[in-house]
């Protein structure tokens, strides 16, 4: 996937920057044609990112060209300051100053589409367009805790928080959005140990790019981020990485391409070419040999504004813990696209573990008509109808990736999530 010297010497003789940049992205994905057919309805719209890595396929699209090379032109992405701001954006929409979609966690679909954390409970429909990625988050720990030896298993802080509080302490872990992926790793993880969220320690919110800073003050004990806030807070000696979610649930679904659903449903060609150019992307991320530059370009100023050091390892599998142990070539590093798509492709089935578990721990009433907020809010449909203009080969078919099995042993059945959710012991229903 590189534009050779001569190809790019014979283009820019007489081209203009702009073009030089479309056929670079031609060059350098050569599926796919420029707007075949009926073209987008629009010139682009504004999606919004969170400073975290598994937005890169939308950063990376957007500095190759590719939402140009697909009749895009005028496509902004924008930092958004917390997920609280980007649900507040997304409730906007770009035509009063917001945006229209964006790399958002998977679960908010449904809590914007159900109304459960709008405003008034005013519904937000939504629709899941495509996972941006799998597997990569982390679940950190502060430094004071490393003698306790906690790890994948998180039971050794339930002892040392309850000395904390008993000494007058008030023990908090952080996760990024109620309801959302980091909030339930945080939960999965410490209802496995035997510790109990909001009984045992404190869950509060806080925005990821402000996670090391808060648990250098002491804010928080532990936090569940995305990258590449856990590889910093390591590389700068406040806290270390206990587990990667990966170790939870391996090739668990993280972020997701979200969009308004009248925004969609008004401009069905510009999805598809959305679709299509971050699919692009997301192949081009997965490539190893991109990932040094993507680490740079995500790194830069206008984006994340984060060293390439506190990118480029986990992205390439290779963890340092922080607490002595390294791993290198792991297969723990973060997935954008997979066999034929996999990775991409926003099987159903993964809804419906975020609904339940969002069921588990109150944020949905047990009795919430999972499937039919599943099937409402997942296109399934339009990311296979973007891949196969792609030309992508061996595509996902059906809508469950069957059985998922966790690191404690639990199993998930999509077809039977009650059966799942009655053999957890730790839940909070609402």
């Amino acid at each position: 996937m590189t534009l050779t010297t001569t190809t790019r010497r014979s283009f820019l003789k007489g081209a203009s920057a702009t073009a030089a940049t479309l056929l670079a992205a031609k060059t350098l994905f050569p599926v796919g044609a420029f707007a075949q057919g009926t073209g987008p309805e629009v010139s682009g719209t504004k999606l919004g990112y969170i400073a975290l890595t598994d937005s890169a396929p939308l950063i990376i699209a957007k500095e190759k060209g590719l939402f140009d090379k697909h009749g895009l032109p005028d496509m902004a992405v924008e930092k958004q300051a917390s997920w609280g701001a980007t649900r507040d954006n997304m409730a906007l929409g770009s035509a009063n100053g917001g945006i229209d979609g964006g790399h958002i966690l998977r679960p908010k679909v449904h809590l914007y589409s159900s109304g459960a954390v709008m405003q008034n409970n005013q519904k937000l429909p939504m629709y899941t367009l495509l996972n941006l990625n799998e597997d990569c988050q982390g679940l950190s720990v502060a430094q004071e805790y490393a003698e306790t030896g906690v790890g994948l298993d998180s039971s050794p802080l339930k002892e040392a928080f309850a000395a904390k509080r008993a000494a007058g302490g008030d023990p908090s872990v952080a996760m990024t959005f109620p309801g959302g992926t980091h909030d339930l790793w945080m939960r999965y993880w410490l209802a496995a140990g035997g510790i109990v969220p909001n009984v045992d320690v404190n869950v509060i919110v806080v925005p990821p790019p402000q996670m090391v800073a808060n648990m250098k003050v002491g804010t928080m004990d532990a936090f569940c981020v995305g990258e590449p806030w856990n590889e910093q807070l390591v590389n700068q000696g406040i806290g270390f990485t206990a587990a990667t979610t990966g170790e939870l649930w391996f090739n668990h679904p993280e972020k997701v391409l979200g969009m308004r659903a009248d925004w969609v449903d008004a401009n069905p060609q510009a999805t598809k070419a959305i679709l299509m150019a971050v699919m692009e992307a997301q192949q081009w991320c997965e490539a190893m040999e991109n990932k040094q530059e993507m680490a740079e370009i995500i790194g830069r100023r206008q984006w994340y504004n984060v060293p390439v050091a506190d990118i480029i390892g986990r992205i390439k599998g290779d963890i340092n813990y922080g607490n002595g142990r390294v791993e290198t070539g792991t297969n723990l590093y973060m997935k954008f696209w997979g066999e034929g798509g996999a990775a991409s492709y926003p099987w159903k089935s993964l809804d419906t573990w975020f609904m339940t578990e969002n069921i588990r721990w109150g944020y949905f009433p047990a009795d919430t008509d999972v499937k039919a907020l599943v099937d409402q809010t997942n296109r399934s449909d339009l990311w296979l109808e973007a891949a196969s203009e792609l030309g992508v080969s061996g595509l996902p078919s059906g809508d469950s990736r069957g059985t998922e099995t966790f690191f404690d042993g639990k199993v998930f059945d999509p077809a039977d999530p009650k059966a799942y959710l009655d053999s957890l012991d730790i839940k909070t229903l609402a």
